[in-house]
């Protein structure tokens, strides 16, 4: 069964002979994988083995809606190493860069823009937070980061930006005090 260990997504408009070009500069067959999540969508791919774990490794191409592309490495066995993965990081980036694709995400990320941060949209909640309730269990930053979608360990610029975006919701302001502060308090460290 393969296990997604990186995933970048990027938008951007790419003419059929681009398309072939950035296959090629991943060195992917041109056609799609036939296994694994999401290989309804792919348009090329490449396997390997992980010469520090000795697990097979799937590069992924594949297009999601009208110019949006995903990036992905897959494995099959044991995971791969972080250099494995940080190899695989670099080489995504760039060829988007290379392209002039628009990075939009990487997961899990390693710097802030990586981050998927959502557009700030007015809130149609009333100031003091009347109708919203903190509704989820945890009370302490340590907590909240697996609600956020990261390790404890994430880099802290990450954690920055999925914190901002929490506390932009409108349920930020029911969240418990200790929370809140906890929050503020790490975001002024930075």
């Amino acid at each position: 069964m393969l296990l997604p260990a990186l995933r970048a997504i990027a938008y951007g408009e790419l003419t059929a002979e681009r398309q072939r070009e950035l296959a090629d500069a991943l060195e992917l067959e041109r056609r799609p994988r036939t296994e694994g999540l999401g290989k309804e969508q792919s348009v090329a791919h490449r396997s390997s083995v992980d010469e520090a774990t000795g697990s097979r490794l799937v590069v992924d191409l594949a297009h999601t809606g009208k110019a949006g592309w995903a990036f992905a490495l897959f494995f099959e066995g044991k995971r791969p190493s972080e250099a494995t993965v940080a190899e695989y990081r670099a080489l995504f980036r760039g060829v988007i860069d290379r392209f002039g694709l628009r990075l939009v995400e990487v997961e899990p990320p390693a710097t802030a823009d990586e981050v998927y941060a959502p557009a700030e949209e007015p809130s149609d909640q009333p100031e003091g937070g009347i109708g919203v309730s903190w509704e989820l269990p945890y009370r302490e930053l340590d907590q909240a980061w697996m609600h956020l979608g990261l390790r404890r360990d994430a880099p802290r610029e990450v954690k920055a930006v999925k914190l901002r975006a929490l506390m932009r919701t409108p349920v930020w302001q029911a969240a418990p005090e200790p929370l809140r502060s906890q929050a503020e308090e790490f975001l002024r460290d930075l």
